[in-house]
């Protein structure tokens, strides 16, 4: 999901700031499951309004967090589990109807042979990769420990970078976005970066 909606922040920074307010942390669990899931939801407008309101010292921060991680492993968890028991062919014909058409998951599916293991802690950061990940990782099986570790491994990092960015400018829709959008160039490039060294590591 994209981060270069500033008009769409206004509004849902604003919403979700109430919501998570009211809610608390099972309202970033729940809400980051969604993002997790196949629910076209984007993560900044949930863990930047936490970290705002933890700047506030109306939430810890680490707890933020943690909670942003934990929902972000039960919408992975969800996916996995729907790929598991429905298969591939059944994805590819039904998948639509779950916001996943079958051009995404032949993208998705491609990106997770191409890059292996690691492709998932990497999909974990990229937009649209990142919801539809768990899928080709449910079909082909991928061992569910590895699968939830480098699953909490990269939706640590960005639940961590988002939250942070609430804590110092989540009042600041504008700066939002420009951190948002900084953030995501970096980390796409960190993830290029990776996969070099990987891939070099594994030939030797």
């Amino acid at each position: 999901m994209s981060v270069v909606f500033p008009a769409m922040l206004y509004a849902l920074i604003e919403w979700l700031t109430q919501t998570i307010g009211t809610l608390g942390y099972p309202g970033i669990v729940l809400l980051m499951g969604l993002e997790s899931s196949f629910f076209p939801f984007p993560s900044e407008v949930v863990m930047v309004p936490a970290g705002y309101l933890a700047s506030q010292g109306q939430m810890d921060l680490s707890v933020v967090i943690v909670c942003g991680i934990t929902g972000s492993l039960l919408g992975a968890w969800l996916n996995y589990c729907i790929a598991l028991k429905a298969g591939r062919a059944a994805l590819l014909k039904w998948g639509h109807l779950i916001f996943l058409p079958e051009a995404k998951f032949l993208l998705v599916e491609t990106y997770l042979k191409e890059h292996g293991e690691i492709g998932t802690f990497i999909g974990r950061l990229i937009p649209v990769i990142r919801q539809y990940i768990s899928f080709p990782a449910g079909v082909i099986r991928m061992n569910f420990f590895k699968f939830s570790l480098f699953t909490a491994l990269g939706a640590g990092l960005w639940v961590t970078i988002l939250t942070f960015i609430g804590f110092y400018v989540g009042e600041n829709a504008e700066m939002v976005s420009q951190w948002s959008q900084q953030a995501l160039f970096w980390v796409i490039l960190g993830c290029g970066l990776l996969v070099v060294v990987y891939w070099k590591l594994k030939k030797k």
